[in-house]
This record gives C-alpha cells, sequence and structure tokens, in this order.
C-alpha cells in the first residue's frame, strides 16, 4: 500500500499529498507527530527503530512518530501509530509544536511540523516485532546524559525534541 503525507504551508494550513517517499525526497514540508509515554516513575518508553524503516533503522527515538495521512487529523494519527508499534492506546495531550528539517545518508530529507503529545501508560507493553527491535523505559536525566555521551545512538528528530524538552 502506497502511504501518502499532507503537504502543508508555514501555518499549518493544507495545501495537498504526496507520496510519502517522494515527499521526503524533494523536501515537501509536510505534517508529522512525536508521541512521548511516561510512566508513574516518569521514565520514558523509547523504541528502537527496526531494520526496515526508511531511514533512522536501528536508532533510538521517542515512543512513536510518524505522519498523519491526509484524512486524520494529528491525534487520529497518533493513536493509530500506539496501536499498530505498541498495541495499546491511551490518551494523549498537545505538548508543543517543534518545525524540523533533517537529511539523511540514503538522500531523503525531512521537513515537517512536528507535533509533540505526552502522556502517561503504566501498564506492560508488547512492542510489534515488525515495527519495533527494542523498547526500553529511562528516566530523562539519564536519558539526556546518554544523548550527550553517544548522540549517535537516537534520531535527529529525538534529540531535538529532548533539546526542547523542560
Amino acid at each position: 500500500m502506497q502511504e501518502y503525507v499532507t503537504l502543508i504551508d508555514q501555518n499549518d494550513n493544507i495545501i495537498w499529498k504526496e507520496e510519502k517517499l517522494k515527499a521526503h525526497e524533494l523536501w515537501l514540508l509536510h505534517r508529522a507527530f512525536s508521541v512521548l509515554v511516561f510512566n508513574k516513575k516518569w521514565e520514558l518508553l523509547l523504541q528502537q527503530r527496526e531494520k526496515n524503516k526508511y531511514h533512522c533503522w536501528w536508532l533510538w527515538a521517542n515512543t512513536v512518530c510518524s505522519h498523519p495521512r491526509p484524512w486524520e487529523n494529528y491525534e487520529e494519527a497518533a493513536h493509530r501509530r500506539l496501536k499498530e508499534e505498541f498495541w495499546f492506546d491511551c490518551d494523549i495531550e498537545h505538548k508543543f509544536d517543534m518545525p524540523y528539517k533533517a537529511s539523511f545518508d540514503n538522500w531523503l530529507i525531512e521537513h515537517e511540523l512536528d507535533k509533540i503529545f505526552i502522556w502517561y501508560y503504566d501498564w506492560p507493553v508488547k512492542p510489534n516485532p515488525e515495527e519495533i527491535m527494542n523498547y526500553k523505559w529511562i528516566n530523562i536525566e539519564n536519558l539526556k546524559k546518554d544523548i550527550k555521551s553517544e548522540p549517535e545512538k537516537y534520531t535527529p528528530r529525538f534529540k531535538l525534541i529532548m533539546e526542547r524538552w523542560e
């Protein structure tokens, strides 16, 4: 199935849709989201991206990140990906917006408006092995230290999110 992203202008007004890989090849601004799920110990659920991802495979990232499909809003898409990647769903709350640009070794480029959502979930998780290679819970202080000492282990988007994290 061909995946599409929602192209937008700088004010998040919808322009059109484009095939996902083509949008990333042409540096077209589109919608994206990131979800950060915490447990009651204030540990963040991270995922290590599976090798079948089109970029940043094997790197650590926030709980879930992806793109709304053209007929979805940000929240609907975030819930869909939580269920697809971790087989659970939870409430989410919008935290902040983050314009994001990054290029990768495989010639793909991300140019996105990333809506950052957070929430709390304190039950066992079971990652989808087709989406996630590994996962872990980590407290923010230890995470920030690890990103500083070994930044190459983390996705560019996630490092930017953590830079803005209060």
